[in-house]
Parts: structure tokens; sequence; C-alpha cells
């Protein structure tokens, strides 16, 4: 079953919205930016799923742009 992110971008690039990828793009860099600043957590979960999450964004965003 696919994550919510893969359906959401899926949904993104059926759509060509590419603002909108790069919204969740720009957000997910910001998270994993303002995580991997935290100190007193152990963020190793997050920072993977969040890095997973923009591989996925920047694959669709590469599919819009072969389009």
């Amino acid at each position: 079953m696919p994550s919510s992110v893969e359906q959401i971008v899926s949904v993104y690039v059926r759509l060509k919205n590419r603002p909108a990828l790069e919204d969740m793009r720009m957000h997910r860099r910001q998270l994993l930016t303002d995580l991997q600043s935290r100190t007193g957590v152990d963020p190793r979960q997050s920072v993977l799923a969040l890095q997973g999450d923009l591989k996925l964004i920047e694959a669709g965003l590469r599919q819009i742009g072969q389009d």
C-alpha cells in the first residue's frame, strides 16, 4: 500500500501541479533543518522519513519536468 506522501505526489504529478510539489519539498527541507538542529532527542527515524519523502517529491518533480 502506498504511503500518504506517495499518493499525494502521484496526484500532483497527474495534475502537473509543480508549485504544490515545490511547496511540499520546501516544507520537508525546513522540517529536516529544524529537526537536525535540535538537541536532546534522537531524530534519526524522523530524518530518514523526511529524506524518503524528499526523494519521492523530487522524483515527482522530475516526472513533471519530462512531460
